[in-house]
């Protein structure tokens, strides 16, 4: 009867574990939808290996092992991103927002986009290429390390928007369509210090389809 017991408490403890490695939430560094060397020469094969597979990676696991034993433990990434501060705000931000970026990449990109949100910022800027030169003007105005984002309020009305540091437009609710990284890990092995030309050369690999989709 004692052995029975005993087996029965280790299966019911194994069981708890399970539930418990089931509801913490494991954030996993993104693959890219396409090859490293696919966005030359606008983004080098060499940023895109230490820009996604060192800084990211970086950030996702610092945010795995900051979250544990916290509220944030079993929350998605924008539910952290909207919650937080401090340390997990800094690294679930900067998973989101790299996210976000290297998505929003095709080695078929560039053009214009359609529908909608062709429609919504010709209403704001007057045409696509006013609106182009307001977020180069915009990114390269970032103080230090940022971001620069296109983004939405509940009613799809457009804004340019730039954010420091770690910064999503989601803590300001409004939901991230496109962004621009001026972090100079982003450019520097391609381009130095010339953020201008770094910015203007990315609207040729932008994946329109991807963007409209998160309008």
């Amino acid at each position: 009867m004692i052995k029975k017991i005993v087996i029965w408490s280790l299966l019911i403890l194994c069981s708890n574990e399970a539930v418990k490695s089931q509801s913490i939430m494991k954030h996993e560094l993104i693959q890219l939808p396409y090859a490293a060397n696919a966005l030359e020469p606008v983004i080098s094969q060499e940023t895109i290996e230490f820009h996604h597979g060192k800084h990211l990676l970086t950030y996702v696991n610092n945010l795995n092992n900051l979250i544990q034993g916290t509220k944030f433990e079993t929350a998605d990434l924008e539910t952290i991103v909207k919650e937080s501060d401090g340390a997990i705000f800094n690294n679930a931000g900067q998973v989101l927002n790299h996210n976000l970026y290297f998505t929003q990449f095709s080695p078929t990109g560039g053009g214009k986009p359609g529908n909608r949100l062709a429609e919504a910022i010709d209403a704001v800027w007057g045409s696509f290429e006013n609106f182009q030169k307001e977020f180069e003007t915009a990114g390269v105005g970032v103080f230090g390390s940022g971001w620069v984002w296109l983004a939405a309020d509940q009613d799809g009305n457009l804004s340019i928007v730039k954010e420091a540091n770690a910064g999503n437009p989601l803590t300001k609710g409004l939901k991230p369509l496109l962004t621009f990284d001026v972090w100079e890990h982003a450019y520097y092995v391609d381009c130095r210090n010339r953020r201008a030309d770094h910015l203007k050369s990315l609207w040729s690999i932008v994946d329109w389809k991807e963007v409209e989709s998160r309008y």
